[in-house]
């Protein structure tokens, strides 16, 4: 029997994740009872208190308190809500029983932006985590010991995972769970919850927006002149006139704050012009490359494969009157 414990923090955190996890893991002893054997999974809620209210209408009562001996196999880490720095800072009583677990032999497993409190222990240092790609600025001003692979849907370091934005949770499951019983009964669970087996990047979900938050004023001008001038062929020398800092000063701290250099800024900036035009549907692939500021056609091919994923063919084919309104960034948080 392996003791599968999801930590209930303070403040708001996905109650989806705890019911999706409780759903997921009571199907997978079903399917291990019609086959003759006994549950493998006990399921438990542990918090600070017997009662944890959540945002609006939800509350979760664990069945455990940190306090209490608790034998833990996993432990499941969901994801936070809200101001996610505040989030941590209320939950650091937390931490060393985190790290009490993991020094027992459990392994633990983060959602989502549940990977900021864990992130938070020390035990991701120098390791691979995976996040929301919305916070992804956020996460590396933090945690800049940690090695965030923003385009990833799962990591694992050796009994330490995590899972990347919202509902890649489910494909992060799946993987733990095939460690455990076979994966007939993976595929099987895959199936009940019409999860998408086999993905492992987010790419192709990623909006670029470029990390304001960094306090340098020269940079932020850079980046507000890419974005505003991404047609245009810009260079470095040209940019470094514009902001009046010497190109390798401003290369160097361009790289620092925004955690990309020059030249990839540039190219996801056009990138991302380029994908909402696929997703409007109005011109064809090669028009709007050369709307974004590309001549050489292939080149740009390759590069947005690269970076999102897929052709630009094929991102239109998918996302042409299939998805909301992308560019309305106004329910964002701020970057």
């Amino acid at each position: 029997m392996k003791n599968v414990s999801i930590l209930i923090p303070e403040g708001d955190i996905s109650i989806v994740n705890v019911e999706g996890l409780h759903h997921i893991f009571c199907e997978t002893n079903k399917a291990l009872k019609r086959e003759g054997k006994d549950p493998l999974f006990y399921f438990q809620v542990v918090g600070k208190k017997r009662s944890s209210f959540l945002k609006d209408f939800f509350s979760i009562h664990p069945n455990f308190l940190i306090g209490e001996n608790v034998k833990t196999d996993i432990l499941i880490i969901p994801a936070l809500h809200g101001d996610i720095q505040k989030a941590v800072e209320i939950n650091r009583d937390l931490i060393p029983w985190i790290i009490e677990q993991r020094d027992k032999g459990a392994e633990i497993i983060s959602l989502c932006t549940g990977a900021f409190l864990l992130a938070a222990t020390g035990l991701l240092n120098g390791k691979n985590c995976a996040t929301h790609w919305i916070h992804a600025g956020e996460f590396r001003e933090m945690f800049p010991e940690v090695n965030l692979v923003d385009d990833q849907i799962i990591t694992d370091e050796n009994g330490i995972y995590s899972s990347g934005a919202a509902y890649s949770y489910l494909n992060l499951i799946l993987y733990v769970l095939e460690k455990y019983v076979r994966h007939e009964i993976v595929v099987f669970i895959a199936k009940i919850f019409a999860i998408d087996m086999g993905r492992s990047n987010q790419s192709q979900f990623m909006i670029f927006q470029g990390y304001k938050k960094h306090g340098d004023e020269y940079i932020l001008k850079a980046q507000e002149y890419i974005e505003r001038s991404y047609q245009q062929k810009i260079t470095i020398q040209q940019l470094a006139e514009y902001v009046y800092l010497g190109r390798r000063n401003l290369e160097r701290r361009f790289k620092i704050a925004t955690a990309h250099s020059i030249t990839e800024y540039i190219q996801r900036v056009k990138v991302e012009a380029a994908k909402k035009q696929l997703e409007a549907g109005k011109k064809i692939v090669n028009e709007v490359i050369y709307d974004v500021g590309y001549t050489d056609v292939k080149s740009f091919r390759d590069l947005f494969k690269k970076i999102v994923g897929m052709s630009p063919i094929e991102y239109r084919s998918k996302y042409k009157m299939e998805v909301a309104k992308l560019e309305d960034y106004s329910l964002w948080p701020d970057k």
